[in-house]
């Protein structure tokens, strides 16, 4: 088993105990840097960050490996990149970037095909002058997805 496997499995391990967690990234650098990046469906906090990093620190040797261990939450702004994100982030506004347009708007379901944005938009009257407020609504599938990012509003 390479050095990369057995932290893969221990990162598997450490998530299975705490299934409200789930794996983002998982990086190793040529120098051995092991960078994990988690996602809860209620958040993580730091207490998660440090029980994922033992599980994996205490079933590793360093004499045998030297290396460096990194155990952070997905930040605010960072692009979603797993269906259980869309899911967690429901009602809450994204900014979705598709090879043809950009939207910014509310999402309203995620499900395993593909994600539904509502928002309000001004547009020209059918008949007279001036503009009125329609709904619109678009479903996207996640393969046409380039970045999705949460909007963070104060």
């Amino acid at each position: 088993m390479t050095f990369k496997e057995k932290v893969a499995e221990l990162v598997n391990i450490a998530l299975e105990e705490r299934p409200s967690l789930f794996l983002i990234d998982l990086s190793i650098s040529d120098s051995n840097k092991i960078s994990v990046i988690l996602d809860g469906d209620n958040g993580v906090n730091l207490q998660d960050c440090i029980d994922v990093s033992r599980a994996v620190e205490h079933n590793l040797d360093r004499e045998e490996q030297d290396f460096s261990l990194e155990v952070a939450s997905a930040g605010a702004t960072s692009p979603l990149k797993n269906i259980r994100q869309y899911r967690k982030n429901l009602g809450r506004t994204l900014k979705v970037k598709t090879a043809q347009e950009e939207i910014e708007a509310k999402l309203t379901e995620a499900n395993d095909e593909h994600i539904v944005l509502e928002w309000k938009a001004r547009e020209p009257k059918k008949v007279g002058k001036g503009k009125e407020t329609v709904e619109k609504k678009a479903e996207i599938p996640y393969g046409d997805i380039k970045e999705a990012v949460v909007v963070i509003k104060f």
